[in-house]
């Protein structure tokens, strides 16, 4: 093993759904860096031109929208005939808003479950043919606190990341035996935009955050892009079935 980077991701095509801002695009920055060719999707035309550009050469984006559920196998077609066999997939676009649990209506819950939960089945579903049929590939989960512990105000998101830890559970368990690790991060409190505008308009939550997170500050998105890298990369080699915190210690604080 001497001089071999099991880190380095030369050779690899990952898809980063989400890929043109946040979480997603401090991942595709980092696989890049580590040597990986990245795909970015997202459904912001002028977004998604400014975060290619910026990635480079090495990355290119695709306009698709989540809520198109039924078109995700097409999609998948197209990548797969365009790019071949997609090595690394990361499912991290996402959406949510916050209101009282009793006052959401069946319309704005199913909306979040569609884009969190359902999307991410049929992405991992028709990216993981792909993989099975090579014996090989990595499948990627972005979960969150409110998957670990309660949080108020986000019941259809809380419910769609616990769904998706127990999704990449059970796909790992299904697809491993085929050489596809699945694998999955829950971010804690991470500065991005996001977040930035929820916990600065509400300064006691903030403090609340900072009091129960041990490390005493918010993460960074290069924190969890450089999770990623490691899942995603033959250093993990051994790892399936994980929902990795990067949190700073919240989940276990108190």
């Amino acid at each position: 093993m001497s001089g071999e980077n099991k880190f380095d991701l030369s050779g690899k095509k990952a898809l980063i759904t989400g890929g043109s801002r946040g979480l997603g695009l401090a991942i595709a920055k980092a696989f890049i860096s580590y040597n990986a060719r990245v795909i970015i999707t997202g459904r912001n035309k002028e977004q998604l031109e400014i975060a290619s550009a910026e990635l480079g050469e090495n990355c290119r984006g695709y306009i698709f929208d989540l809520e198109n559920i039924s078109g995700i196998p097409g999609f998948a077609a197209n990548i797969g005939k365009e790019h071949g066999t997609i090595d690394i997939l990361v499912n991290n676009a996402g959406v949510h808003f916050k209101k009282e649990a009793l006052a959401v209506d069946d319309e704005a819950y199913e909306e979040v479950i569609r884009i969190n939960q359902r999307a991410v089945f049929a992405l991992s579903r028709e990216f993981g043919k792909m993989m099975v049929a090579r014996k090989k590939g990595v499948i990627l989960m972005i979960s969150s606190m409110a998957a670990q512990y309660g949080i108020p105000k986000v019941i259809a998101y809380t419910a769609a990341k616990s769904a998706v830890e127990g999704m990449t559970r059970g796909l790992a368990v299904e697809l491993s035996p085929a050489g596809v690790r699945v694998n999955c991060i829950a971010p804690g409190f991470i500065e991005t935009d996001m977040s930035a505008k929820a916990l600065n308009s509400d300064p006691e939550r903030k403090a609340r955050v900072l009091a129960r997170t041990p490390m005493g500050r918010l993460g960074k998105p290069e924190d969890v892009a450089l999770a990623a890298v490691y899942l995603a990369s033959d250093a993990a080699d051994f790892l399936t079935g994980v929902v990795l915190p990067v949190d700073g210690g919240n989940v276990i604080g108190f």
